[in-house]
């Protein structure tokens, strides 16, 4: 910081509550969609698994999430993650994912991030000298995700893949009711969240050219509708058996070279900027279920918010319990964007953040 005689100034915080730590974050985005990594000032999350620290977190900690996420440090779709120990010997690192509405089960633009995070900031080991690509665990709710990272001399360069838990179609050609628009053909798939994918021009919007209003009221009426009717099931945790959104698609599912383009619409009518790495996820698994993809097929994915791509393809057959189910190899690009450090007056009435709809 400069000052009126020329010298710098050592940076400080500015006055704060000496009883609240400030909360030091690095702040990325994929694809567009923003990332705000705690590096310090977040209490220590209790429990013996993951999933058991994502409930601490939303029964003791829940503030933590609301002045990062909320306004004024955030806004309405922001995105987070909170760094936790992981119960798996084979885990780098656990993470805790937030948004606007609480916690979600998994994030891939926010693994595509953590992969290039845990290499530069050592959390993982250095990979070997010349060494081209650096392995990343990750234990996220849902499970354990392998982040690929391209990397030169030890630091994240380029692009990050990510294979994920197994992905499945729960069930397909599902006829719901969404108010407005009548009985709506809906399909719903897992890739470490459910969503409910629905073609946009069968409610009467283009995804590529419909204002992102529109498509967020259609999008939430069909979660709305799709959560009163449907019954979500997952074959491990009952944590994990929530509609997480829904993706509306330019219906384009049949395999081709130029890309097919979705939005996604999740927690409280929360926009993805990027194509969504779980969401690409689930689509793959759901296109590979219809066989209109085949093992090793790759797809791009546009997103009609930003125009930015990721791509995926299913590489290998597994199983969810009874549930046949593939593992997806999702690829995109992370970028840093800065740092900061949040601090709290005590006699802030709007200490703990606001959202405005």
């Amino acid at each position: 910081m400069q000052t009126n005689n020329g010298t710098l100034a050592v940076p400080r915080l500015p006055p704060h509550d000496p009883g609240t730590p400030a909360l030091s974050v690095v702040d990325m985005h994929t694809g567009g969609e923003p990332l705000r990594i705690v590096l310090a000032g977040c209490p220590e999350v209790v429990g013996p698994t993951v999933l058991a620290k994502r409930r601490y977190m939303r029964q003791h900690l829940d503030y933590v999430r609301r002045r990062l996420m909320y306004e004024p440090r955030g806004h309405r779709d922001m995105y987070g993650a909170v760094l936790v120990s992981s119960e798996l010997p084979d885990a780098h690192l656990g993470v805790l994912f937030l948004h606007n509405e609480g916690y979600s089960s998994m994030c891939g633009h926010a693994v595509l991030a953590l992969g290039r995070f845990a290499l530069d900031f050592g959390l993982v080991p250095a990979p070997p000298a010349g060494a081209r690509e650096a392995r990343v665990n990750i234990h996220c709710p849902c499970g354990l995700v392998a982040a690929f990272v391209e990397c030169e001399g030890g630091r994240s360069c380029g692009r990050v893949r990510f294979h994920s838990v197994p992905a499945f179609a729960l069930a397909t050609d599902l006829l719901v009711d969404v108010p407005g628009h009548g009985q709506v053909v809906v399909d719903i798939a897992y890739g470490g969240a459910f969503y409910a994918f629905v073609s946009a021009e069968k409610l009467g919007l283009d995804v590529c050219s419909a204002k992102t209003r529109d498509l967020v009221d259609a999008a939430s009426a069909v979660t709305e509708a799709v959560r009163a009717q449907i019954k979500i099931t997952h074959p491990d945790s009952e944590d994990l058996a929530f509609l997480y959104g829904t993706i509306l698609t330019d219906g384009k599912d049949t395999y081709s070279e130029d890309p097919t383009t979705n939005i996604c619409v999740f927690a409280d009518e929360q926009v993805d900027r990027s194509p969504t790495g779980s969401g690409v996820t689930a689509r793959i698994a759901l296109q590979y279920h219809k066989g209109l993809l085949e093992l090793n097929q790759t797809r791009a994915f546009k997103s009609s918010a930003t125009g930015s791509v990721f791509t995926g393809k299913a590489v290998r057959e597994a199983k969810c319990g009874d549930f046949n189910a593939v593992i997806v190899e999702v690829s995109g690009q992370a970028h840093y964007t800065g740092t900061a450090s949040f601090i709290v007056e005590g006699n802030d009435p709007l200490k703990d953040g606001f959202l405005l709809k």
